[in-house]
């Protein structure tokens, strides 16, 4: 099961984050979780099974371009098809709320999901992606 993410899922969802490798020390993964969740622009899902949360995704729209960010399925239930159903369901929320284009970056020290975004279609941009801590 797919749902918006809530206030109480706060913990897991960035837990998840950190177990996977997806945060950086630049990063407050409070104010991040916090602003997505309240922000009609933005949203995070989380995949459940069990009542537990398997995977997470964040999505948002900045007038342009749709983009996902900290897709994460914790280790053991990765292969299942849950980030594939977060990816489709970050993809249709973000058609809906009138995004043409989705875009998302992969670190390369995390090149070994490229795969994964190429068998859903997703193709390299050939654009340099720079960027400016302001906090």
């Amino acid at each position: 099961m797919i749902r918006n993410a809530t206030e109480s899922d706060r913990e897991h969802v960035i837990g998840l984050w950190e177990s996977t490798g997806l945060t950086r020390p630049s990063h407050d993964t409070i104010e991040e979780f916090d602003s997505a969740i309240n922000n009609v622009m933005s949203e995070i899902f989380v995949a459940e099974e069990d009542y537990i949360i398997r995977g997470t995704a964040m999505c948002g729209f900045d007038g342009r371009r749709g983009w996902v960010y900290r897709l994460a399925v914790e280790p053991s239930s990765q292969t299942k098809g849950i980030g594939s159903a977060l990816l489709a369901h970050c993809e249709s929320w973000l058609a809906s709320i009138g995004a043409p284009k989705v875009m998302l970056m992969i670190r390369e020290d995390n090149a070994r999901v490229k795969g994964f975004y190429e068998a859903a279609g997703y193709e390299d941009q050939e654009t340099i992606v720079m960027g400016k801590v302001l906090k």
